[in-house]
């Protein structure tokens, strides 16, 4: 297949896929007319990269699960390269919701402070709210 139709069939555009090429991680094949020509190989190659760019990984960790697949591997993610760099990303990963869940327990302790000043701050402001009203019960 030509360019692009491997960009329609993978959901790209041709300018990402000679990108890609630039970067070493697609090799077109050239016909006698000198157009690229691409098969389903390939198809599978780039459907690996852009799987693994929507999980968060920048192109250059894509790198071997590329690489994985060309050694005729039948999933991108079953060589010792492909998992090191799963397991890294998970760690990067960990760290940051680390680093999230602690950012929001911050801003909920703002909350909860702002919301106490806020209150008593306000003359004439609400009274606190009770949920038993025991003048209501006689």
């Amino acid at each position: 297949m030509r360019i692009g139709e491997l960009a329609e069939r993978a959901g790209t555009t041709t300018r990402t896929l000679r990108y890609y090429e630039s970067r070493g991680l697609l090799h077109a094949h050239r016909a006698q007319n000198g157009y690229r020509t691409y098969d389903e190989s390939d198809l599978r190659l780039i459907r690996q990269i852009r799987t693994l760019q929507d999980f968060g990984f920048d192109l250059e960790e894509t790198r071997p699960f590329v690489d994985c697949l060309r050694a005729g591997h039948p999933a991108g993610d079953s060589c010792p390269a492909s998992l090191a760099v799963y397991r890294r990303k998970l760690g990067e990963l960990d760290a940051l919701i680390g680093q999230l869940q602690g950012v929001r327990a911050e801003v909920g302790a703002q909350l909860a402070r702002a919301e106490l000043e806020a209150s008593a701050e306000v003359p004439g402001g609400p009274e606190p709210r009770c949920e038993l009203n025991w003048e209501d019960e006689g």
